[in-house]
């Protein structure tokens, strides 16, 4: 059994994803983000850096895993699935999913910083990031020309980038002009054990909404990054 601390964000989705796909028992605990849940002692004892997700593995002698690529890796090695066996295989899904976190993940959570989140928009800052994010996306869409899946085999570079990329649509980037990327985007989400992942937890808003409800999320989210807030914290 596994204790999952996530919250529905990409990075929490990329691990309840892989739980599903890999069939392992999990109990998930959501933390409100919002109330600053992950900054109580009982979370910094799990993960000190005050961020989810993170795992308990009861069945190994309670070890925690934090990092979302981390705990992907950890749990593709547990099980000896979704990653492969031999070196070049495995260092082929290490290297895209190195790519979503050192990339995608970064540059996309700044484009919905300062796209959603920062009440004053400032112009360079958003072409930037979104910049960037439409550069990123463009080498996954080349690179899927070739490939039906991001190395090899569906695996959990697939999981890493595809549960960032989906939100495409909340960091204000457009991906009409890539096809690969869209068919990518597509065959994974119609995967069983995908759909159910994205929903455990659920998100409060789709992230595809341009309404009122998806201004109060972005309000919501604002007051969770504004500047100085780490400051304040102390973590």
């Amino acid at each position: 059994m596994i204790d999952l601390y996530t919250a529905a964000t990409p990075n929490g989705h990329k691990i309840s994803i892989a739980l599903e796909e890999l069939a392992l028992p999990y109990t998930m605990h959501t933390l409100n983000l919002s109330n600053k849940e992950q900054k109580q002692p009982w979370f910094l004892a799990i993960n000190p850096n005050g961020r989810i997700p993170a795992i308990v593995d009861r069945a190994a002698d309670d070890f925690v895993v934090f990092e979302s690529g981390a705990i992907l890796l950890y749990l593709a090695e547990k099980t000896g699935r979704l990653i492969p066996d031999d070196s070049k295989g495995r260092s082929r899904v290490v290297q895209w999913l190195m790519f979503q976190m050192g990339g995608i993940g970064p540059m996309m959570g700044q484009a919905n910083v300062f796209f959603r989140y920062f009440p004053e928009k400032i112009a360079a800052a958003i072409d930037r990031y979104q910049g960037e994010c439409r550069r990123l996306f463009r080498v996954l869409d080349s690179h899927l020309e070739e490939h039906e899946f991001l190395a090899g085999d569906y695996s959990i570079a697939d999981i890493a980038n595809w549960a960032w990329v989906r939100t495409h649509r909340w960091s204000g980037v457009d991906i009409d002009d890539l096809p690969q990327l869209r068919r990518w985007l597509e065959q994974i989400r119609a995967r069983p054990a995908v759909q159910k992942g994205i929903n455990m937890p659920p998100s409060a808003i789709d992230r595809d909404a341009n309404d009122e409800q998806a201004r109060q999320f972005a309000a919501e989210a604002r007051r969770m990054v504004e500047m100085g807030q780490s400051r304040r914290s102390g973590v």
